[in-house]
């Protein structure tokens, strides 16, 4: 569509969006005046569904009433709890429900898809890795190299934007991969990079990296609820990600591990093992020896927390009736319009630094002010605005198809306009 700069155009597209009624499924920030906020920071914490208290309220009420018996008469038995998530969250990553189970939270998943899928053998222990990965994900495969003996300053294959940009070629991360050949063990990229917004075609990285008999995994939780995923296509080895951001799961909330089909019945496949990984027609029978279950639930150690799942499963039921390719739409062209408003002011005062290809990215922008400072950023958020600064120039927004009008984006445009030249 064509876009202009006045309110009006904003609510034109209001008023054509056949997701607009979504908005008022979650309850947005307000200020002291009783005024929403103008929120873009679902890159970092999504909103909560006004869902989600009924949900977690119904397994307060099971537990009160039943102790222990909800395990297996709550209305939503506990039990089998996490199964009820599955189907939903599989759609979402674009998986089969048998390689897919919401567990743990992100950095406990990645260590343990790292004790399953890198195998350093010999010469084969390096890993490529983003240079700006998000710091946990750098710390998590540094340890893990450290674990089996090796030094990091050796093995970590760190990538690199050429000098004078900012996002990563694909030609440059298939070099690299190339480059190290029989020397690559594992490519474990954040496959939508927390800073820039840069989404990583995943279906090519792993050809790449399966051509070198490499392992790959990806980090999604920039991707997870906002890019039309497809894990099971793509052919790699693993996949985590967080359920807080685009999810809507909460502070802190559950996330969630993908691992292939093909690893599924491997008997030599290292992993950390806990009975709810086990057979469930045995688990109750206290046996010595593990039987994992032949899907992506054996990698589950413990019996799930319910009420930190119950939120997720809140919103996994709006994804579900919404699906993923209407939602990419519509995200598409909210940072499409984003994106026009922000260059209206020109190239010598802004440089959006995310991918201008739409299929190179999702919701976020990450924004820089040039020859400014955080100041520009503060002056925003005064302006009725909750969005996110990171070090040490850019100012990441992104517009959430389920819970952001065109009026939101318009907002935050004018806002960054009159804070710069204020």
């Amino acid at each position: 569509m064509s876009f202009d700069l006045t309110i009006e155009c904003a609510h034109q597209l209001d008023h054509v969006d056949p997701l607009a009624m979504y908005r008022e499924r979650f309850h947005l920030p307000v200020r002291a005046d009783g005024s929403p906020y103008i929120y873009m920071c679902g890159n970092s914490l999504g909103l909560q569904p006004r869902s989600t208290s009924e949900q977690i309220q119904q397994e307060l009420v099971d537990w009160q009433q039943l102790g222990v018996e909800g395990h297996f008469h709550a209305k939503n038995p506990w039990l089998p709890y996490h199964e009820f998530l599955t189907e939903a969250m599989a759609k979402v990553v674009g998986a089969g429900p048998h390689e897919v189970v919401v567990m743990n939270t992100l950095t406990v998943n990645l260590h343990m898809m790292l004790v399953s899928f890198y195998r350093p053998n010999g010469t084969r222990n390096k890993v490529i890795i983003e240079a700006d990965a998000f710091p946990s994900d750098k710390y998590a495969v540094q340890s893990q190299v450290r674990w089996h003996g090796l030094d990091p300053e050796q093995c970590l294959i760190e990538l690199k934007a050429r000098p004078g940009e900012v996002c990563l070629r694909p030609e440059d991360i298939k070099a690299h991969i190339e480059e190290c050949g029989e020397q690559l063990a594992l490519v474990m990229l954040g496959n939508t990079n927390y800073y820039t917004g840069q989404y990583y075609d995943i279906h090519d990285i792993t050809a790449w990296a399966r051509a070198q008999g490499s392992m790959v995994g990806f980090d999604c939780a920039h991707a997870a609820g906002n890019i039309d995923l497809d894990l099971h296509g793509s052919g790699c080895d693993f996949a985590v990600w967080c359920n807080y951001k685009y999810l809507n799961a909460g502070p802190g909330g559950m996330g969630g591990i993908f691992v292939h089909e093909r690893h599924h019945e491997d008997p030599k496949i290292p992993r950390l093992e806990g009975w709810w990984g086990h057979n469930k027609e045995t688990r109750f029978k206290m046996r010595d020896d593990f039987e994992p279950i032949p899907t992506a639930e054996a990698w589950q150690l413990s019996n799930p927390p319910i009420m930190a799942m119950a939120a997720v499963w809140s919103s996994l039921q709006i994804f579900d009736e919404v699906g993923m390719p209407a939602l990419r739409q519509k995200s598409q062209q909210l940072t499409a319009y984003l994106e026009y408003l922000v260059d209206s002011l020109g190239e010598d005062v802004v440089d959006i630094i995310t991918p201008k290809d739409p299929a190179q990215r999702g919701a976020q922008l990450s924004i820089r002010v040039k020859s400014a400072n955080k100041e520009v950023y503060d002056r925003v958020i005064d302006r009725g605005v909750i969005a996110d600064w990171r070090e040490p120039d850019v100012i990441r927004v992104a517009p959430v198809p389920l819970y952001n009008s065109y009026q939101d984006v318009y907002q935050l445009y004018t806002a960054l306009r009159d804070a710069i030249r204020s």
